[in-house]
């Protein structure tokens, strides 16, 4: 991962002749794995077991507090609140819905990792925090281990540029070979101020630089976010907290940009809720929740942003389109 105090102007890649190569397989699980912890804005103790899933699955969250068939499908167009983490709904209208809270760290462990296909049993509102970052997630997904499965991995290819936002906040999708992330976050607190970062995500740079990052908060928004039933479970193990120009935690920090990367993190976790992994740039000036998945509505808004296509086995190569009606199907 790279850091920077100026943005520079980058262009976009040109677009190269389409190339024969050898493509992906899907994955998933080995064997279940089984993690628990505490809700950060519930502050409910809560279990996940993660199971293995058939080609095509896509990761799916199942309340079992609620019933054995209350399923919510981890995409974009069932997310319901995007206020202070990503919920899902399962989409059904009203206000008694089944939901599930806090996905997008799990969710970037998922993407991180490549894995396409997953049954995530939880028995709360709410995926555990553990420690603020995707860490524990990629440890437990790392104790299952991972097998290919017989069906090709496929990917959404970005076709045009999207964006979306206001002055001084938005974020844009523009073509690109593989997931690129540029992004931007200012906060009144010194401790945060003005920070930059760019990725190539890939398995590796995800480990490395990005998984380990945690959320944040500053200490003036406790009180508050308390108030309106959030971050009852949040504390020094979970998450950042900032005073100005103070970090609280004894520990410090992982990384000296760590605020930037776990915004990042978010971004992988929320974009993976396209349903497929993502083949384009990001670029995001101050973004969150909220605008993730206002990119990826932007993104399906219309179908010529966008195309389905096979995954190659070298990260480098050229995808290969799949039909349109597949395209539609797989993202329905």
């Amino acid at each position: 991962m790279s850091t920077r105090q100026t943005p520079d102007a980058r262009g976009v890649s040109p677009r190269q002749p389409l190339v024969a190569a050898p493509i992906q397989r899907q994955r998933t699980l080995r064997w279940p794995v089984k993690g628990s912890g505490i809700g950060v804005h519930t502050g409910t103790p809560v279990t996940i077991t993660i199971f293995p899933a058939a080609p095509g699955h896509g990761i799916r969250f199942r309340r079992t507090d609620i019933g054995p068939d209350v399923e919510i499908p981890a995409l974009w167009d069932r997310v319901v609140v995007t206020n202070h983490c990503t919920m899902l709904g399962q989409g059904l209208g009203g206000g008694d819905e089944a939901t599930v809270m806090t996905v997008e760290h799990l969710m970037a462990a998922f993407a991180g990792l490549g894995i396409d296909n997953a049954l995530v049993l939880i028995d709360g509102p709410e995926v555990p925090i553990m420690d603020g970052s995707a860490a524990p997630f990629v440890f437990l997904l790392d104790c299952a281990g991972t097998v290919e499965q017989d069906a090709p991995r496929r990917a959404i290819e970005v076709l045009r540029p999207v964006r979306v936002g206001e002055p001084g906040k938005h974020a844009e999708l523009s073509p690109h070979r593989g997931l690129a992330i540029e992004f931007a976050i200012e906060f009144p607190a010194v401790a945060i101020g003005r920070q930059e970062g760019t990725v190539e995500v890939s398995e590796t740079s995800f480990r490395s630089d990005i998984a380990r990052a945690r959320t944040f908060g500053q200490l003036h928004e406790v009180d508050y976010l308390r108030s309106i039933g959030l971050a009852r479970g949040g504390s020094l193990e979970n998450a950042i907290v900032v005073d100005g120009a103070r970090i609280l935690n004894p520990d410090g920090l992982r990384f000296d940009d760590e605020f930037v990367r776990h915004k990042i993190l978010d971004c992988i976790g929320d974009l993976y809720l396209a349903g497929a992994p993502i083949l384009g740039r990001v670029k995001a000036e101050r973004a969150g929740h909220a605008l993730n998945n206002q990119l990826l509505r932007a993104l399906f808004a219309d179908q010529a942003n966008w195309r389905l296509v096979d995954l190659p086995v070298d990260e480098v190569a050229v995808p290969q389109p799949v039909d349109a009606p597949a395209a539609v199907r797989a993202i329905a």
